[in-house]
Protein backbone atom coordinates (compact mmCIF):
# COMPACT_ATOMS: atom_id res chain seq x y z
CA UNK A 1 0.00 0.00 0.00
CA UNK A 2 2.98 2.26 0.55
CA UNK A 3 6.57 2.22 -0.63
CA UNK A 4 8.63 0.58 2.10
CA UNK A 5 11.96 2.09 3.13
CA UNK A 6 15.03 -0.05 2.58
CA UNK A 7 15.81 -0.03 6.32
CA UNK A 8 12.39 -1.46 7.04
CA UNK A 9 12.61 -4.26 4.48
CA UNK A 10 12.62 -7.29 6.68
CA UNK A 11 10.83 -10.59 6.97
CA UNK A 12 7.20 -10.05 7.80
CA UNK A 13 5.78 -11.67 10.86
CA UNK A 14 3.30 -14.37 10.01
CA UNK A 15 -0.31 -13.26 9.94
CA UNK A 16 -2.30 -14.91 12.69
CA UNK A 17 -5.53 -16.40 11.47
CA UNK A 18 -6.30 -18.88 14.24
CA UNK A 19 -8.23 -18.50 17.47
CA UNK A 20 -5.40 -16.56 19.10
CA UNK A 21 -5.87 -13.60 16.77
CA UNK A 22 -7.73 -10.60 18.13
CA UNK A 23 -11.37 -10.17 17.22
CA UNK A 24 -13.58 -7.09 17.17
CA UNK A 25 -14.65 -7.49 20.78
CA UNK A 26 -11.00 -7.57 21.81
CA UNK A 27 -10.45 -4.33 19.88
CA UNK A 28 -13.38 -2.58 21.54
CA UNK A 29 -12.16 -3.79 24.91
CA UNK A 30 -8.67 -2.49 24.18
CA UNK A 31 -10.00 0.86 22.99
CA UNK A 32 -12.21 1.30 26.06
CA UNK A 33 -9.56 0.09 28.50
CA UNK A 34 -7.05 2.35 26.79
CA UNK A 35 -9.23 5.44 27.11
CA UNK A 36 -7.29 7.96 29.12
CA UNK A 37 -8.36 11.48 29.94
CA UNK A 38 -5.29 13.64 29.43
CA UNK A 39 -5.12 17.24 30.57
CA UNK A 40 -8.07 16.78 32.88
CA UNK A 41 -9.17 19.85 34.83
CA UNK A 42 -12.27 20.23 36.93
CA UNK A 43 -14.20 22.97 38.65
CA UNK A 44 -16.72 22.70 41.49
CA UNK A 45 -19.19 25.46 40.71
CA UNK A 46 -21.66 27.02 43.13
CA UNK A 47 -23.74 29.45 41.09
CA UNK A 48 -26.39 31.87 42.37
CA UNK A 49 -29.41 32.44 40.11
CA UNK A 50 -29.81 34.07 37.72
CA UNK A 51 -26.78 32.87 35.79
CA UNK A 52 -25.86 31.64 32.30
CA UNK A 53 -22.42 30.60 31.06
CA UNK A 54 -21.42 29.96 27.44
CA UNK A 55 -18.73 27.34 26.77
CA UNK A 56 -17.06 27.97 23.38
CA UNK A 57 -16.27 25.14 21.00
CA UNK A 58 -13.19 23.32 22.25
CA UNK A 59 -10.88 20.52 21.18
CA UNK A 60 -11.31 19.08 24.67
CA UNK A 61 -14.34 17.08 25.72
CA UNK A 62 -16.63 18.64 28.33
CA UNK A 63 -18.22 16.94 31.31
CA UNK A 64 -20.93 18.33 33.61
CA UNK A 65 -22.45 16.77 36.72
CA UNK A 66 -25.37 18.52 38.43
CA UNK A 67 -25.34 17.95 42.18
CA UNK A 68 -27.91 20.48 43.36
CA UNK A 69 -30.46 22.94 42.03
CA UNK A 70 -30.55 21.85 38.40
CA UNK A 71 -29.96 23.93 35.27
CA UNK A 72 -30.65 24.11 31.54
CA UNK A 73 -28.28 23.08 28.75
CA UNK A 74 -28.43 24.15 25.11
CA UNK A 75 -26.31 23.02 22.21
CA UNK A 76 -26.01 25.17 19.12
CA UNK A 77 -29.07 24.75 16.86
CA UNK A 78 -30.79 22.55 19.47
CA UNK A 79 -33.54 22.94 22.02
CA UNK A 80 -32.97 23.58 25.71
CA UNK A 81 -32.57 20.44 27.82
CA UNK A 82 -33.34 20.37 31.53
CA UNK A 83 -30.64 18.86 33.78
CA UNK A 84 -31.80 17.82 37.23
CA UNK A 85 -29.79 16.94 40.34
CA UNK A 86 -27.92 13.71 39.66
CA UNK A 87 -27.73 14.26 35.91
CA UNK A 88 -24.38 14.00 34.11
CA UNK A 89 -23.58 14.81 30.48
CA UNK A 90 -20.52 14.23 28.33
CA UNK A 91 -19.84 16.34 25.25
CA UNK A 92 -17.12 14.23 23.61
CA UNK A 93 -16.17 16.76 20.93
CA UNK A 94 -16.39 19.89 23.08
CA UNK A 95 -19.31 21.35 21.12
CA UNK A 96 -20.42 24.89 21.87
CA UNK A 97 -23.07 24.94 24.59
CA UNK A 98 -24.66 27.06 27.28
CA UNK A 99 -25.50 26.20 30.88
CA UNK A 100 -28.05 28.47 32.54
CA UNK A 101 -30.36 28.72 35.54
CA UNK A 102 -33.07 29.78 33.07
CA UNK A 103 -33.13 29.93 29.27
CA UNK A 104 -33.93 33.66 29.29
CA UNK A 105 -30.82 34.74 31.23
CA UNK A 106 -28.17 36.61 29.17
CA UNK A 107 -25.01 34.54 28.82
CA UNK A 108 -21.52 35.34 30.06
CA UNK A 109 -18.54 33.75 28.34
CA UNK A 110 -16.61 31.34 30.54
CA UNK A 111 -13.45 33.38 29.97
CA UNK A 112 -15.08 36.37 31.67
CA UNK A 113 -15.27 34.56 35.02
CA UNK A 114 -12.73 34.12 37.80
CA UNK A 115 -11.66 30.98 39.66
CA UNK A 116 -10.07 29.94 42.94
CA UNK A 117 -7.51 27.07 42.87
CA UNK A 118 -8.28 24.19 45.23
CA UNK A 119 -5.49 21.81 44.22
CA UNK A 120 -3.67 20.78 41.08
CA UNK A 121 -6.07 20.89 38.11
CA UNK A 122 -9.09 21.48 40.37
CA UNK A 123 -10.78 24.85 40.75
CA UNK A 124 -13.62 26.31 42.78
CA UNK A 125 -16.34 28.71 41.66
CA UNK A 126 -18.40 30.27 44.45
CA UNK A 127 -20.69 33.27 44.87
CA UNK A 128 -19.27 36.48 46.32
CA UNK A 129 -18.49 36.30 50.06
CA UNK A 130 -21.37 38.66 50.85
CA UNK A 131 -23.88 36.77 48.72
CA UNK A 132 -27.16 35.72 50.29
CA UNK A 133 -26.63 32.09 51.30
CA UNK A 134 -30.38 31.52 51.13
CA UNK A 135 -30.42 32.41 47.46
CA UNK A 136 -31.18 29.87 44.76
CA UNK A 137 -27.90 28.03 44.21
CA UNK A 138 -26.89 25.42 41.66
CA UNK A 139 -23.97 23.17 42.54
CA UNK A 140 -22.19 21.55 39.60
CA UNK A 141 -18.98 19.70 38.89
CA UNK A 142 -17.66 20.72 35.47
CA UNK A 143 -14.64 19.33 33.69
CA UNK A 144 -12.59 19.63 30.56
CA UNK A 145 -10.66 16.62 29.31
CA UNK A 146 -8.79 15.37 26.29
CA UNK A 147 -9.18 11.76 25.21
CA UNK A 148 -6.00 9.99 24.24
CA UNK A 149 -7.80 8.76 21.12
CA UNK A 150 -7.01 10.68 17.97
CA UNK A 151 -9.65 13.36 17.27
CA UNK A 152 -10.31 11.67 13.92
CA UNK A 153 -10.65 8.19 15.42
CA UNK A 154 -13.81 6.58 13.99
CA UNK A 155 -15.15 5.89 17.49
CA UNK A 156 -15.08 9.59 18.39
CA UNK A 157 -16.43 10.59 15.00
CA UNK A 158 -19.53 8.44 15.53
CA UNK A 159 -20.37 9.81 18.97
CA UNK A 160 -23.29 12.22 19.32
CA UNK A 161 -22.61 15.80 20.39
CA UNK A 162 -24.04 15.07 23.83
CA UNK A 163 -24.20 11.80 25.77
CA UNK A 164 -26.47 11.84 28.83
CA UNK A 165 -25.68 9.42 31.64
CA UNK A 166 -29.32 9.10 32.69
CA UNK A 167 -30.30 7.74 29.29
CA UNK A 168 -27.65 5.03 29.59
CA UNK A 169 -28.17 4.21 33.28
CA UNK A 170 -30.78 1.53 32.56
CA UNK A 171 -28.32 -0.26 30.27
CA UNK A 172 -25.26 -0.14 32.49
CA UNK A 173 -25.74 -0.80 36.23
CA UNK A 174 -22.41 0.85 37.05
CA UNK A 175 -23.59 4.29 35.90
CA UNK A 176 -26.23 4.89 38.62
CA UNK A 177 -23.79 3.70 41.30
CA UNK A 178 -21.18 6.24 40.21
CA UNK A 179 -23.75 9.03 39.99
CA UNK A 180 -24.85 8.24 43.54
CA UNK A 181 -21.25 8.23 44.73
CA UNK A 182 -20.67 11.65 43.15
CA UNK A 183 -23.82 13.01 44.79
CA UNK A 184 -22.62 11.79 48.18
CA UNK A 185 -19.22 13.41 47.77
CA UNK A 186 -20.80 16.75 46.88
CA UNK A 187 -23.38 16.67 49.66
CA UNK A 188 -20.93 15.65 52.40
CA UNK A 189 -18.36 18.25 51.32
CA UNK A 190 -15.56 16.30 53.00
CA UNK A 191 -11.83 16.96 52.75
CA UNK A 192 -10.51 15.82 49.38
CA UNK A 193 -13.99 15.63 47.84
CA UNK A 194 -12.89 17.47 44.69
CA UNK A 195 -10.09 14.99 44.03
CA UNK A 196 -12.37 12.01 44.51
CA UNK A 197 -14.97 13.64 42.26
CA UNK A 198 -12.36 14.09 39.56
CA UNK A 199 -11.48 10.39 39.65
CA UNK A 200 -15.14 9.39 39.64
CA UNK A 201 -15.72 11.66 36.65
CA UNK A 202 -12.89 9.98 34.75
CA UNK A 203 -14.43 6.55 35.28
CA UNK A 204 -17.96 7.78 34.60
CA UNK A 205 -16.95 9.32 31.27
CA UNK A 206 -15.44 6.01 30.14
CA UNK A 207 -18.52 4.15 31.41
CA UNK A 208 -20.85 6.45 29.48
CA UNK A 209 -18.92 5.71 26.30
CA UNK A 210 -18.89 1.97 27.01
CA UNK A 211 -22.66 1.92 27.60
CA UNK A 212 -23.18 3.85 24.38
CA UNK A 213 -20.96 1.45 22.44
CA UNK A 214 -22.61 -1.67 23.87
CA UNK A 215 -26.22 -0.56 23.88
CA UNK A 216 -26.68 2.70 22.07
CA UNK A 217 -25.31 1.87 18.64
CA UNK A 218 -27.52 -0.38 16.56
CA UNK A 219 -26.50 0.85 13.12
CA UNK A 220 -25.93 -1.96 10.64
CA UNK A 221 -23.02 -0.11 9.07
CA UNK A 222 -20.09 1.94 10.21
CA UNK A 223 -17.05 1.35 12.39
CA UNK A 224 -18.75 -0.24 15.40
CA UNK A 225 -20.78 -2.59 13.19
CA UNK A 226 -17.57 -3.55 11.43
CA UNK A 227 -15.78 -4.16 14.73
CA UNK A 228 -18.63 -6.40 15.92
CA UNK A 229 -18.48 -8.40 12.68
CA UNK A 230 -16.38 -11.53 13.45
CA UNK A 231 -14.52 -11.50 10.13
CA UNK A 232 -13.97 -7.80 9.46
CA UNK A 233 -13.51 -7.10 13.16
CA UNK A 234 -10.52 -9.42 13.18
CA UNK A 235 -8.98 -7.40 10.35
CA UNK A 236 -9.57 -4.04 12.05
CA UNK A 237 -8.14 -5.34 15.30
CA UNK A 238 -4.97 -6.49 13.54
CA UNK A 239 -4.52 -3.09 11.84
CA UNK A 240 -4.87 -1.25 15.15
CA UNK A 241 -2.57 -3.68 16.94
CA UNK A 242 0.24 -3.18 14.39
CA UNK A 243 -0.12 0.24 12.74
CA UNK A 244 3.58 0.17 11.79
CA UNK A 245 3.14 -2.93 9.63
CA UNK A 246 3.08 -2.57 5.85
CA UNK A 247 -0.32 -4.20 5.50
CA UNK A 248 -1.28 -5.43 2.04
CA UNK A 249 -4.72 -6.36 0.73
CA UNK A 250 -3.79 -10.06 0.34
CA UNK A 251 -2.63 -10.20 3.98
CA UNK A 252 -5.80 -8.55 5.25
CA UNK A 253 -7.95 -10.76 3.04
CA UNK A 254 -6.17 -13.77 4.53
CA UNK A 255 -7.13 -12.62 8.01
CA UNK A 256 -10.74 -12.50 6.92
CA UNK A 257 -10.44 -15.83 5.10
CA UNK A 258 -11.76 -14.38 1.85
CA UNK A 259 -10.53 -13.60 -1.64
CA UNK A 260 -9.01 -10.17 -2.28
CA UNK A 261 -12.03 -8.95 -4.22
CA UNK A 262 -14.58 -10.26 -1.72
CA UNK A 263 -12.63 -8.81 1.20
CA UNK A 264 -12.17 -5.39 -0.42
CA UNK A 265 -15.86 -5.19 -1.33
CA UNK A 266 -17.05 -6.20 2.15
CA UNK A 267 -14.62 -3.88 3.91
CA UNK A 268 -15.49 -0.87 1.77
CA UNK A 269 -19.23 -1.52 2.02
CA UNK A 270 -19.16 -1.75 5.81
CA UNK A 271 -16.71 1.04 6.66
CA UNK A 272 -17.30 3.37 3.74
CA UNK A 273 -13.64 3.48 2.72
CA UNK A 274 -11.10 1.16 1.12
CA UNK A 275 -8.69 -0.97 3.17
CA UNK A 276 -5.74 1.10 1.90
CA UNK A 277 -7.35 4.34 3.01
CA UNK A 278 -8.19 2.93 6.44
CA UNK A 279 -4.67 1.60 6.99
CA UNK A 280 -3.22 4.98 5.96
CA UNK A 281 -5.48 6.79 8.43
CA UNK A 282 -4.51 4.54 11.33
CA UNK A 283 -0.85 5.04 10.48
CA UNK A 284 -1.28 8.81 10.53
CA UNK A 285 -3.15 8.66 13.85
CA UNK A 286 -0.17 6.81 15.29
CA UNK A 287 2.25 9.29 13.73
CA UNK A 288 0.36 12.27 15.15
CA UNK A 289 0.51 10.72 18.62
CA UNK A 290 4.25 10.14 18.33
CA UNK A 291 4.94 13.66 17.09
CA UNK A 292 2.47 15.57 19.27
CA UNK A 293 2.86 13.68 22.53
CA UNK A 294 6.38 12.29 22.37
CA UNK A 295 8.07 14.95 20.27
CA UNK A 296 9.32 12.36 17.78
CA UNK A 297 11.20 13.72 14.78
CA UNK A 298 9.33 13.53 11.50
CA UNK A 299 12.04 11.47 9.81
CA UNK A 300 11.91 8.89 12.62
CA UNK A 301 8.13 8.60 12.38
CA UNK A 302 8.32 8.21 8.60
CA UNK A 303 10.92 5.45 8.92
CA UNK A 304 9.00 3.59 11.64
CA UNK A 305 5.87 3.58 9.49
CA UNK A 306 7.75 2.24 6.50
CA UNK A 307 7.75 5.25 4.16
CA UNK A 308 10.62 5.44 1.70
CA UNK A 309 11.10 9.17 2.24
CA UNK A 310 10.18 11.90 4.67
CA UNK A 311 8.58 13.82 1.81
CA UNK A 312 6.13 11.05 0.88
CA UNK A 313 5.24 10.59 4.53
CA UNK A 314 4.67 14.33 4.96
CA UNK A 315 2.36 14.43 1.93
CA UNK A 316 0.29 11.54 3.29
CA UNK A 317 0.19 13.07 6.76
CA UNK A 318 -1.02 16.45 5.53
CA UNK A 319 -3.61 14.87 3.24
CA UNK A 320 -5.18 12.91 6.11
CA UNK A 321 -4.54 15.11 9.15
CA UNK A 322 -4.82 18.47 7.41
CA UNK A 323 -1.51 19.77 8.75
CA UNK A 324 2.09 19.01 7.90
CA UNK A 325 3.97 16.90 10.48
CA UNK A 326 6.71 19.53 10.64
CA UNK A 327 4.21 22.24 11.54
CA UNK A 328 2.64 20.00 14.17
CA UNK A 329 5.99 19.23 15.81
CA UNK A 330 7.03 22.87 15.73
CA UNK A 331 3.73 23.93 17.33
CA UNK A 332 4.08 21.32 20.06
CA UNK A 333 7.67 22.29 20.84
CA UNK A 334 6.74 25.96 21.19
CA UNK A 335 3.33 25.49 22.77
CA UNK A 336 2.70 27.39 25.96
CA UNK A 337 1.01 25.34 28.70
CA UNK A 338 -2.60 26.39 28.83
CA UNK A 339 -5.58 25.76 31.00
CA UNK A 340 -8.16 23.42 29.50
CA UNK A 341 -10.97 24.45 31.81
CA UNK A 342 -11.46 28.14 32.45
CA UNK A 343 -13.95 28.24 35.31
CA UNK A 344 -14.23 31.50 37.21
CA UNK A 345 -16.60 33.01 39.71
CA UNK A 346 -18.72 36.07 38.85
CA UNK A 347 -16.95 39.25 39.74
Amino acid sequence: MIAHSSSALRAKAPVKTGPASADGRDLLTQVLLGLRLDGVEYGRCVMRAPWAVAFPESREARFHFVAQGGCWLKLRDADWVRLNPGDAVLLPRGSFHVLASDPDVPTVDIDALARVPVSENIYLVKPEPDADEAADHSVMFCGSMRFNLDPLHPLLAMMPDMMRAGELAQRDPTVPAMLEAMEREVSLDRIGACGIMARLADVLAASIIRAWVECGCSDSSGWIAAVHCPSIGRVIAAIHAEPERDWTVPELAGLMGASRSRFAEAFTRTLGETPARYVARIKMFQARRWIAQEGMRVAVAANRLGYDSEASFSRAFKRIIGQSPGALRSAQLHARPRTAFEARAPR
